[in-house]
């Protein structure tokens, strides 16, 4: 899939708006972006499946955040054959009280799949839990980040950030 075939299905999807709109990070912007729009259709989560898959590297597992990461992450689970967790935002006061929920052994390579990056404050904390965990995480793929700071905050704490496509692309595919 081309990067004019990911903002495409993105914008039929109706996954990219324009309004204002309050981000989850508290700040205001012109564009909303959610993945999820496309992420529920078959097709299109597919060939995002697919161009997830070019960032698998030497992953051996998935990991990705409730609730807009986990289509991307089983998706991507079922295209390459490996295993996945989902990370849960806070933790469960009722079961096993778990965050994690998927086997993570102590060593594993694990890669981030996420849906949208903003200022990467989810995202870190993700990283944290699975590195807590015993993971060896240094890699983080999204649909779409905004590029307002996750990529510097991720590097920050030895992680490197591997966008589809960025806010920026995404405006200028805008017709």
């Amino acid at each position: 899939m081309t990067d004019t075939e990911l903002a495409k299905d993105l914008f039929d999807s109706g996954a990219v708006q324009f309004g204002t709109f309050t981000l989850t990070s508290g700040q205001t912007s012109d564009v909303y972006i959610d993945v999820k729009r496309a992420a529920t259709d078959p097709a299109r989560l597919r060939r995002i499946a697919e161009r997830l898959a070019r960032h698998m590297g030497d992953a051996e597992r998935l990991a990705g955040m409730e609730l807009g990461a986990v289509p991307l992450v089983v998706a991507l689970a079922l295209e390459v054959g490996r295993p996945y967790a989902i990370v849960r935002k806070s933790t469960r006061t009722h079961g096993t009280g778990r965050r994690i929920e998927g086997d993570i052994p102590v060593g594993s390579r694990v890669l981030i799949v996420e849906d949208v990056t903003t200022t990467g404050g989810s995202v870190v904390e993700t990283v944290g839990l699975l590195r807590d965990a015993g993971a060896r995480v240094d890699r983080v793929v999204c649909v779409v980040d905004r590029q307002q700071g996750a990529a510097d905050k991720l590097t920050a704490v030895g992680v490197r950030l591997e966008p589809l496509t960025t806010l920026a692309e995404l405006r200028g595919a805008h017709t």
